[in-house]
């Protein structure tokens, strides 16, 4: 089952386990800055918010209905990241497992294949050991952010792979491991020897909101004159030291007739404020002002996981940047290198558990 509690996906597989439960935000964050540098994870800055296409039927593109789920608020050039949490279940010692399939534009963000309705080798990461995801798998240790880009101009993944524009939004399907094999691999154990498996912390400074400037020349209209929709896709931004984990358990052990999938549709500034009557959220601030202000950066390794290798196709994703240059448009603005190196909080993949003894 999938819902929607405030602004969190929440997926419950009730008939695998009373615990298999899933949640997944979307999270805001600093653009960094897209030039030679591989940057530390940025920070979260509130969560995005959701709500449902259905509660805006009579306002909404009509491929919106078709897809369903829920939609977000982008301006264009703006970055977000995914962070997934799943159930703790102390007397198991560990959190619920799933795998996760995330595409945009129905473009896989790890492979760079196009969706298929099936799971795939090395074609998704696994929950709790990926606690989150910022970008494309362009290497072992690197992704290129997640940065909205207006759907029809060329700027998204999608476009730059297919040829096309007829997705955009983001694309989410969730696998839960087989009750068997959960039950096989984390028994029960004796009361005193129970202990929490924490998640892991990832926030940011409190600086004051500021704005960046103009997104790839176009404005967020409705429809602006070079025939852009208010739809919008994802394009790659700079680079970031960030591993995607192989599966440590198999492809064998998720249960694929259980699964549930979400589309995650996202509209412009100006598109969310005609559909829902709201205001769509100030621009975070820009990565040069928060470094300045001497706020965290993040890094976050896990010594037990091993890291996929990136692929060919998303390897050669050419940035918003690049392809702005090519189109004789202007480069991002705010795009000013930083260097947060004396900033970095160090996040071990085991931060947060605690060992509750014998009272």
């Amino acid at each position: 089952m999938l819902e929607l509690n405030g602004d969190t996906l929440k997926f419950t597989f009730p008939e695998i386990h009373p615990d298999a439960e899933l949640t997944i935000t979307f999270v805001r964050t600093l653009r960094i800055p897209d030039d030679d540098k591989t940057y530390p994870l940025p920070p979260g800055l509130g969560t995005f918010p959701l709500q449902h296409v259905d509660d805006h039927r009579e306002r909404v593109p009509a491929k919106w209905l078709d897809h369903g789920g829920v939609m977000l608020p982008m301006y264009q050039a703006e970055a977000l990241w995914i962070k997934f949490s799943s159930k703790n279940i102390p007397k198991r010692r560990t959190r619920y497992p799933f795998a996760v399939k995330i595409g945009t534009g129905k473009i896989s963000a790890i492979t760079g294949d196009e969706w298929v309705k099936v799971m795939t080798e090395d074609d998704y990461c696994v929950v709790p050991e990926q606690p989150w995801i910022d970008g494309y798998a362009v290497d072992d240790d690197q992704v290129r952010q997640f940065v909205a880009a207006p759907l029809g101009a060329g700027f998204t993944a999608e476009e730059q792979l297919t040829g096309k524009a007829d997705h955009g939004g983001i694309q989410i399907e969730v696998y839960p491991m087989d009750f068997l094999t959960f039950d096989k691999k984390f028994p029960k154990i004796k009361p005193r020897e129970v202990k929490t498996s924490g998640g892991v912390t990832r926030g940011g400074g409190f600086a004051a909101p500021g704005v960046y400037a103009s997104t790839l020349c176009l404005s967020d209209s409705m429809e602006n004159e070079r025939g852009v929709s208010a739809e919008m896709g994802i394009g790659a931004g700079g680079k970031m030291k960030q591993e995607i984990f192989k599966d440590p358990h198999g492809m064998e052990v998720w249960q694929r007739s259980q699964r549930a999938r979400c589309f995650v549709h996202l509209a412009n500034s100006m598109a969310w404020e005609a559909i829902t009557q709201k205001k769509a959220p100030t621009t975070p601030v820009t990565a040069s002002v928060y470094t300045r202000q001497g706020y965290p950066w993040f890094d976050y390794y896990d010594e037990s996981q091993e890291a996929l290798g990136g692929t060919d196709k998303l390897k050669g994703l050419k940035s918003i940047m690049e392809l702005g240059f090519q189109k004789g448009m202007p480069m991002l603005p705010e795009n000013e290198s930083v260097d947060p190196s004396d900033q970095v909080f160090v996040i071990k993949g085991t931060v947060g558990e605690v060992r509750v003894g014998a009272w």
